[in-house]
């Protein structure tokens, strides 16, 4: 692992500090969350700027439509545009940071053609439809059935915590086209667009009163075979690289911006009187110490993937099964540091992302799946019964 950066690399983060630094003060305000249009429009916005400025998908392929940098400098980026204050990617996360690498990782020629342009111009926003009710962690127990018809698969059934479906052009979505297979041999990814007849889309409000995840049901859709990304019943495999991807760097750029909030989280504490108590500094310390550690894992794992060709490693499921326990604590001491009533007021900086906190151990793949990751391909032990 190498932890030091080379003199390029220092190069192109002073370039990049000094365009973020250009052209921040002159972004619009941010829209109301609730109004998702608005967002779309905003964090797209923000996402031509990148293009038109030579940062948008850094890490990808030249042939994909990215700059071919290094993984170490994608990690600048994120690391410099959070401390920037700049806009999150928002909406356009799924096509960015997993149905995007993923394609760029494993699509055709013409796959990528079609699909990785416009999601770096910021011209389509992706959805996951992963998924399912009745599935719960078991991601390989999906039901939602794929029947090859001719050109197209007619595809039937539903998904759950669909990212971003109200406002998406496309859906990275994982069908069942052989009941007959082991469950983990009959899956196959596919790229539907969400303007398919047949497709209902009902949001899901949330604990904290937002909406970016929904329902939608799936009633005969027709999804030509030539969005399915990797051969028929190989869903699984292909699935892996796009959880890798998901694991392992889309939850660097939220490292920094937690660090960010620990800073602020103990100004405040010593503006209104908490910072005497001896038990919430040393829970403050601890906290720093998990962010750093957190940090070096994040440079470790980037290491590893600059030799094994860009694809985030198993590290990823260590990063994120600490990552989410961690976030959870550190939002629950911005409570302590809030006191018992600003706790609640949704708002009040921080009560928010206290209660968006409780998802990290859900998203991407639960504590309890990513333990299994780690004991079994990690430490080698058996699989449990």
């Amino acid at each position: 692992m190498d932890l030091a950066y080379t003199e390029a690399e220092e190069e192109f983060r002073g370039r990049l500090r000094e365009w973020l630094a250009g052209v921040l003060p002159g972004l619009p305000p941010k829209p109301s969350p609730d109004d998702w249009p608005a967002r779309r429009a905003y964090d797209t916005a923000w996402q031509r700027r990148l293009y038109d400025a030579g940062y948008a998908g850094l890490h990808w392929p030249e042939d994909a439509g990215g700059q071919g940098a290094t993984p170490t400098q994608h990690l600048i980026f994120l690391e410099e545009t959070e401390k920037a204050g700049a806009p999150y990617v928002g909406a356009n996360f799924v096509g960015l940071l997993h149905a995007g690498p993923t394609v760029a990782a494993e699509g055709t020629a013409e796959q990528r053609a079609r699909w990785l342009p416009p999601v770096l111009r910021g011209d389509e926003i992706w959805c996951q439809g992963f998924s399912e009710p009745d599935a719960g962690s078991d991601l390989a127990a999906l039901r939602t059935r794929a029947v090859r018809d001719g050109d197209d698969y007619v595809v039937s059934g539903q998904k759950i915590w669909t990212s971003h479906a109200e406002v998406a052009d496309w859906c990275e979505l994982l069908v069942r086209t052989d009941p007959g297979a082991p469950k983990h041999r009959g899956i196959s990814w596919l790229a539907m667009p969400m303007d398919a007849p047949g497709i209902t889309v009902r949001p899901l409000r949330t604990l904290a009163g937002s909406t970016e995840f929904a329902e939608v049901f799936l009633d005969e859709v027709r999804v030509p075979v030539r969005n399915r990304v990797g051969a028929e019943n190989d869903g699984w495999r292909v699935t892996m690289v796009t959880l890798s991807f998901e694991r392992g760097t889309a939850f660097v750029g939220e490292v920094v911006a937690c660090r960010r909030t620990l800073e602020a989280l103990a100004a405040e504490a010593r503006r209104n009187g908490r910072w005497d108590d001896p038990v919430l500094r040393r829970r403050l310390g601890r906290l720093n110490a998990e962010f750093r550690a957190l940090w070096r894992l994040t440079q470790a794992n980037v290491s590893e993937s600059e030799r094994t060709g860009g694809v985030p490693g198993i590290g990823g499921s260590v990063f994120k099964l600490r990552y989410s326990g961690v976030r959870q604590e550190l939002y629950e001491a911005a409570a302590e540091v809030l006191g018992a009533g600003d706790a609640f007021d949704l708002d009040r900086e921080w009560a928010l992302d206290r209660l968006s906190s409780l998802s990290y151990t859900i998203a991407a793949g639960t504590s309890q799946i990513q333990r299994n990751i780690v004991a079994e391909r990690i430490l080698g032990l058996p699989k449990g019964r």
